[in-house]
């Protein structure tokens, strides 16, 4: 044997052979991190939101002729927010592209909490009016929380109410928050198993990581996942990504998970939108919380940004109306 080795080194041919396993071995490692099926499959909330809102269309006519019932929604606008008066107009167009009756309702800056609050009960008491959404941020000297409280449970169609948060706890939810409802929304009709799977979710808010985790956890076909909450406090963040199944993403940081984070084959759902800079045109260009390029060499399904989760939350929240119109008169949901 070390006569070969030694004849094998004098002739070089010992350091071409190392250099060929340690490359075949890099090959393998590469196509092993690699998704089995190849390049993922985009999941394009776009489509879905689509479909979903299609079959609301149809629903509201049928209300309309057969009750008589139009489905209400108030958007309250405060202040000149660039980002959020794009938001506010989206949704505004989309309840009348529905059929519903909408009302956006902008307001100054400086309205005051007690006028805000005012006006809040305005709508609560408006029986044409089914559903209630404030706009956030609120300016700093309204207390954000003081308002949520102010809007009925049974009109609050962005699920924010501590009422309704208690509701999606114990799996008796009136209306699932928009963000987390697409994103469940978009796993069932991309047919992704969620019986058991490991998932993983990026983020605590109150907006996503929070109830999402709580909607996938729940005894039902539309969750009974084992659900991992990853935070700033996690110790090691990859450990418990390299584990999912289902991995969603919703840190607020641009390209936080790295291909490299992401488990051969999962399903990565980016919740992420982040302004990274402007085009030549003075178009904003937008990030995920995901490096797309890198991850989607190794995930089975991966939301785009844009284009992947964002369409189906305003679909949700229309969905959350036309049930709140439903409840408003009587009618099983």
């Amino acid at each position: 044997f070390f006569s070969i080795f030694a004849t094998m080194n004098k002739n070089g041919i010992l350091l071409a052979l190392v250099s060929v396993g340690l490359a075949a071995g890099l090959a393998a490692y590469t196509k092993q991190r690699r998704c089995p099926q190849g390049e993922a499959k985009l999941l394009r909330g776009a489509e879905v939101a689509k479909e979903i809102r299609e079959d609301i269309k149809k629903e509201v006519e049928e209300l309309k002729a057969t009750k008589g019932i139009t489905p209400g929604l108030v958007t309250i606008l405060i202040g000149q927010n660039p980002a959020s008066e794009s938001y506010v107009r989206a949704k505004s167009k989309t309840a009348e592209e529905l059929g519903y009756f909408s009302i956006q309702d902008n307001q100054p800056d400086d309205i005051s909490e007690a006028d805000l609050l005012a006006l809040v009960d305005k709508y609560n008491n408006m029986p044409e009016i089914h559903g209630i959404l404030v706009q956030l941020p609120l300016p700093k000297h309204i207390n954000e929380e003081k308002v949520l409280l102010a809007i009925l449970p049974q009109k609050d169609v962005d699920g924010f109410h501590p009422t309704n948060v208690g509701k999606l706890l114990i799996g008796n939810a009136n209306f699932l928050p928009c963000t987390p409802y697409g994103v469940q929304e978009l796993l069932v009709r991309s047919g992704t198993p969620l019986k058991g799977a490991e998932v993983v979710v990026v983020g605590r808010s109150n907006i996503v990581g929070k109830p999402i985790a709580a909607m996938l956890m729940q005894k039902c076909a539309a969750g009974n996942a084992t659900v991992t909450v990853c935070h700033t406090a996690t110790k090691d963040v990859a450990f418990h990504t390299k584990r999912a199944d289902v991995l969603i993403v919703a840190a607020g940081v641009a390209e936080y998970i790295k291909g490299d984070m992401v488990k051969p084959g999962a399903v990565v759902i980016d919740v992420g939108v982040n302004e990274v800079g402007k085009t030549a045109a003075g178009k904003r260009k937008l990030k995920g919380d995901v490096a797309f390029e890198e991850c989607a060499k190794v995930a089975s399904a991966i939301t785009p940004v844009p284009g992947g989760v964002g369409p189906m939350t305003i679909t949700m929240l229309m969905k959350n109306t036309l049930k709140a119109a439903k409840m408003a008169n009587g009618i099983d949901v």
